[in-house]
């Protein structure tokens, strides 16, 4: 999928660019996998603002995705490449040879009219799904399990893949795209491939506005707030903050970890991402 840029008419023009999506062969979903999507703008259960700078945005349409591939050594027919409000990847429409449709993450190189499987011994192209056990090393890999019949939990936006690297006993090493390798147990199911509209990372915005379209809402800095609203905030004049960065909650920004010991998730990284 290539990029397009425009004359610059205007201030926004000059600078935006969008995907021509020349790989997109329908313009509406298929209709019974969509459900209504509540946007909760950051909020929890609670009512509680937890994640900020979200609101706005278009309306979307949920696409139900087969992350678990659990149809199996049924051939599929890739009947449709679609566009997803909901990811950075595109989706593929399926049509398996007992009437039933489903959807998946379209990997680089999949067409309308190619065949698709998933099973214990399938042939090693992309779109296909199988256990880490019997994909063969070097083979890149997307939609990744981390626990068998879970579904697909890693490696699933655009232009990403993993490596799989080596095979130790029950379980397969995996190079993820953030560099960190990682124990995967061997019946748990991967695609072949990488997945696809890589040039996702190359589009420029190009204007706020198209930001708000994203339900992406403005970053202010905590240094021009009000005390009220942030610890770093208030102050004659301009200031630096007076203390180590922080968040509106007080918890240092900059080196602080955060993260909880988890040994159940630790015993499977073999080597981190730093």
């Amino acid at each position: 999928m290539g990029i397009k840029k425009f004359r610059p008419i205007t201030p926004t023009t000059r600078y935006k660019t969008v995907l021509d999506f020349s790989e997109i062969t329908a313009t509406e979903p298929y209709k019974p996998l969509t459900q209504g999507k509540n946007d909760l703008a950051g909020r929890g259960y609670k009512g509680q603002i937890s994640v900020r700078r979200r609101g706005g945005g278009h309306k979307r349409l949920y696409r139900v995705i087969d992350f678990k591939r659990d149809k199996y050594n049924i051939d599929a027919k890739v009947v449709s490449i679609e566009y997803d409000p909901n990811r950075t990847s595109n989706i593929a429409l399926l049509n398996y040879m007992d009437g039933e449709k489903r959807y998946i993450i379209a990997p680089e190189g999949l067409k309308v009219g190619d065949i698709v499987l998933s099973g214990e011994n399938v042939d090693i192209k992309p779109g296909n799904s199988m256990p880490i056990k019997n994909i063969p090393l070097g083979t890149e890999i997307y939609n990744i399990e981390m626990n068998k019949g879970k579904g697909g939990q890693l490696v699933r936006s655009a232009g990403a893949s993993a490596v799989l690297a080596a095979k130790e006993g029950k379980y397969g090493l995996v190079k993820l795209p953030s560099g960190e390798i990682r124990k995967i147990y061997s019946e748990c199911f991967a695609t072949i491939g990488e997945v696809g509209n890589k040039d996702h990372a190359n589009v420029t915005i190009g204007k706020a506005g198209r930001s708000r379209w994203l339900k992406k809402r403005p970053k202010v800095r905590g240094v021009v707030m009000n005390p009220v609203d942030h610890p770093m905030g208030g102050g004659e004049g301009k200031t630096s903050g007076g203390r180590h960065p922080v968040s509106p909650t007080g918890v240092p920004t900059k080196g602080y970890k955060t993260r909880k010991k988890n040994r159940y998730s630790d015993k499977y990284i073999v080597k981190r991402r730093k």
